[in-house]
């Protein structure tokens, strides 16, 4: 009896410690050189008619330790027109790249996708825009 006892009094004890430690937060240590985040990875613009811009801008944060710099960025379609950050973005700072879309001659559901070329260690990443383009309103069809 007096081994079951302690049989379950060390059991209970192995459990209670094992879980205090499983609840400890991991400490992370940030990433050497420059580390790119974003806030979003997708924007949804929703419906639009054929003919209309999208305009959007997605913010990022260096999270590394040392500047980080946005190289290049390219498009999937030539209807996408990108502008960015140039000057390096020290850790902790916010830069922003902006995604322009032209909808002229494109119908359906549309995914435009950002390939940013950076000096981050994760190296390149991608944003991107989705949503659907519908046809204008035209005076045969009012």
């Amino acid at each position: 009896m007096t081994k079951m006892l302690l049989l379950a009094l060390g059991l209970t004890f192995a459990g209670t410690a094992a879980h205090a430690q499983s609840m400890k937060p991991a400490k992370t240590a940030k990433a050497a050189g420059p580390q790119i985040e974003f806030m979003e990875v997708k924007y949804d613009f929703g419906s639009i008619k054929q003919g209309d811009i999208v305009d959007h801008v997605f913010k990022f944060k260096n999270t590394g330790t040392q500047p980080l710099v946005i190289s290049n960025i390219g498009v999937s379609c030539g209807c996408t027109t990108p502008s960015w950050t140039k000057e390096p973005v020290q850790p902790g700072k916010i830069g922003t790249i902006s995604a322009k879309f032209n909808s002229a001659g494109k119908m359906g559901m549309q995914t435009k996708v950002l390939t940013v070329d950076s000096n981050s260690a994760g190296g390149t990443t991608t944003v991107s825009l989705v949503g659907e383009v519908k046809e204008a309103a035209t005076a045969s069809n009012k």
